[in-house]
């Protein structure tokens, strides 16, 4: 595979990350979220019985062995400035808080970007979103309505919870004019967001995008049901590509990234975070047992196809930042599928760190590959590697020793090389829609001019 020349590649189609914000378990910005990371904590945690009840849990499940009652959630998701966009409290209790806050994040990320306000230089914006179903709906709207078909308030309200308004509700709000559109591949959508903006971007149908993504269970505190061999772990770990890996556990999580091109952030001086070096998007199509397993076909396709359009070697990759969901069939494939394609460029063995933020917060679903694509630009930010949680002795089915991975157990120091830092990000969506994004360090700030 052809590697570019140059210390950035500035000369490449490429998209700048200019800002960024987001919200996930025990962690309120991305600061917190950081310092999380770097320190190997976890997020997920038990759920008290008075939680549990008070959520409307029935008391005789609070001695159910099969009930694993952990937790991996943000706090006050019923907490809304809703006269800062101009709500009522009743309007804005209608409104799913998956919207809610997916529309303040945004905003943050825009503040982030210094995308606010006029002379700001923006352009015209894009916004690509999406999120998880509606859980808020059923449970704590539709009721309100159920005896009155048709009227004019549960049209409201369903429309103040559907996915079709997700984007552009951020659009209206914060006076967006690009391209707005919602987005949902299950468990690949935030990944899929990031990939159809930088395409965009890159076809010139915006000049600035917004990529974001919010998956919120207002229900969270009453746990679920563990089945042997089923997606979900027995305590609410996830062992992401360890031996004792037994399934994962769902989190909350809402984040945003703004982008541009590249060449339009250098010239306006942006404060450029990283760069979207190239991206995929595939499916698997019937090759693989069922509509909801991995195939290894398609992910090792989606993988290469990121690298050819990123035109990188897969030596100079240092981090992936693996969908990671810690299923035994999972796992396996999704590490095979990454050293068939980084063996198409490279033979190095384990140079490249393996991690999965799931061990710390859970899966996040929709917005899954928002927190991954977060956290491998902190990453490089900061130039360090964070550790894989719960990583003791690896899967017996992944043979670590014969490919270009590593699990790291402790943050690593991410020392400079011959090419820039780069990480790469997955995600993978039930039915097969898969994402891979190739990032790279920001180029150092502009000198100030003389004088």
């Amino acid at each position: 595979m052809p590697e570019t020349t140059g210390p950035q590649d500035e000369d490449e189609p490429a998209v700048a990350v200019i800002g960024m914000a987001g919200r996930f378990p025990g962690a309120d910005d991305l600061d917190a979220f950081w310092d999380n990371l770097a320190a190997g904590r976890e997020s997920v945690r038990p759920v008290t019985d008075e939680e549990f009840l008070a959520a409307g849990g029935a008391e005789r499940d609070l001695d159910d062995p099969t009930l694993v009652r952990m937790a991996s959630v943000i706090e006050g998701i019923d907490r809304f400035d809703s006269g800062f966009f101009g709500y009522s409290p009743a309007e804005a209790a209608v409104i799913d808080p998956q919207q809610r806050l997916l529309l303040e994040t945004a905003y943050h990320a825009l503040e982030d970007a210094a995308c606010l306000g006029a002379g700001t230089g923006t352009g015209t914006f894009g916004v690509y979103a999406g999120s998880g179903d509606s859980r808020y709906y059923p449970a704590h709207v539709h009721p309100r309505y159920a005896g009155q078909p048709g009227s004019v308030e549960l049209v409201h309200a369903a429309t103040a919870n559907s996915l079709g308004t997700l984007a552009t509700r951020v659009s209206y709000e914060l006076g967006l004019t690009g391209p707005s559109m919602s987005l949902q591949t299950a468990c690949s959508t935030a990944l899929v967001a990031v990939h159809t903006a930088c395409q965009d971007l890159l076809d010139h149908r915006c000049d600035t995008a917004l990529a974001a993504a919010v998956s919120l269970n207002p229900s969270a505190a009453l746990g679920y049901r563990y089945v042997p061999d089923g997606p979900f772990s027995p305590d609410g770990r996830c062992r992401a590509f360890a031996e004792d890996a037994a399934g994962t556990s769902s989190g909350d999580g809402v984040g945003a990234v703004v982008l541009k091109r590249l060449e339009d952030a250098l010239a306006d001086g942006d404060r450029i975070r990283a760069v979207v070096r190239g991206s995929a998007v595939n499916n698997d199509g019937r090759r693989k047992v069922g509509f909801s397993a991995p195939s290894a076909a398609g992910q090792t396709e989606v993988v290469l196809a990121a690298q050819a359009q990123a035109m990188t070697d897969a030596g100079t990759i240092g981090l992936v930042e693996a969908h990671g969901t810690a299923t035994r069939l999972g796992d396996p494939i999704e590490v095979a599928a990454l050293t068939e394609a980084f063996g198409q460029s490279t033979r190095r063995r384990g140079h490249c760190a393996l991690g999965s933020v799931k061990t710390n917060i859970g899966h996040l679903g929709a917005a899954a590959g928002i927190a991954g694509f977060i956290k491998a630009v902190l990453a490089l930010e900061h130039r360090q590697i964070p550790p894989s949680l719960h990583f003791g002795q690896p899967n017996p089915h992944i043979d670590f020793a014969a490919g270009p991975f590593r699990v790291p157990t402790a943050l690593e120091e991410w020392p400079a090389g011959e090419h820039p830092r780069r990480a790469a990000v997955s995600a993978f969506g039930i039915g097969g829609t898969n994402a891979h994004v190739i990032l790279q360090e920001g180029p150092p700030p502009a000198a100030p001019p003389e004088g």
